[in-house]
């Protein structure tokens, strides 16, 4: 089930959205403020958002500025009264997928989430390879050749990160800020464990390292 993240403080949009969303068959979580919505974003990862740009926090341009930084592929639709050209523009220049004017029609709204979905998967195939290492993104199942990796969301969330940039280094700030959120105020030594933990997940018997640790830069996904 596809799940839908709506940011918005009208609850009256909310619950039509959430009532029609779930209709077509989505799971949705709802957040009436900026900073809220970011976190849901973090402990719920959507497959798709729908983000009000009126918002008490942080407004939605903030936030679809934090949410492109760490999910570059996900989908955003921007919901909003805001029907000026310059806000079109600046929302589009700063990544949405769409731009929806309030207020509208509920079956627009819904093919255009439809179409984006379809889009995405499309142009971003669900199963990720390298080397014997599949990730699937659909059935959140890991592989090392034939075995099942088991992993936690936030380990398959950092493999994740890997596999859409295999053999390119990885800054920690960069694995913080699209694993964890833009504005995570965590210890930056999680990244270190997380990578650790992968490393003794993946590498059982004699399989070969794939995870190597470039000093002072980052981590990179390779073969020696």
């Amino acid at each position: 089930m596809r799940n839908i993240l709506i940011i918005d403080d009208d609850p009256a949009v909310t619950s039509v959205l959430k009532r029609g969303l779930s209709y077509e068959g989505f799971s949705t979580h709802s957040a009436a403020t900026g900073p809220d919505g970011l976190t849901l974003a973090r402990e719920f990862p959507p497959d798709l958002v729908i983000l009000d740009l009126m918002l008490p926090g942080l407004d939605g341009f903030e936030v679809l500025r934090r949410l492109r930084a760490a999910d570059a592929l996900l989908p955003v639709v921007l919901l909003s009264a805001k029907d000026m050209p310059t806000d079109q523009v600046r929302g589009l220049d700063l990544g949405a997928d769409d731009y929806v004017i309030k207020p509208f029609t509920f079956e627009i709204l819904v093919a255009r989430v439809h179409a984006l979905l379809r889009r995405q998967q499309a142009e971003h195939p669900p199963l990720l390879r390298y080397a014997d290492l599949t990730l699937d993104t659909g059935s959140h199942i890991v592989r090392r050749g034939a075995r099942v990796v088991p992993l936690t969301a936030l380990e398959f969330r950092v493999l994740h990160e890997f596999l859409l940039h295999p053999q390119q280094v990885l800054a920690k700030e960069q694995l913080l800020e699209r694993v964890w959120g833009y504005d995570f105020g965590g210890n930056g030594n999680v990244v270190e464990t997380y990578v650790k933990q992968l490393r003794q997940k993946l590498e059982v018997g004699n399989e070969q390292r794939l995870l190597y640790t470039v000093r002072n830069v980052g981590y990179v996904l390779r073969e020696e």
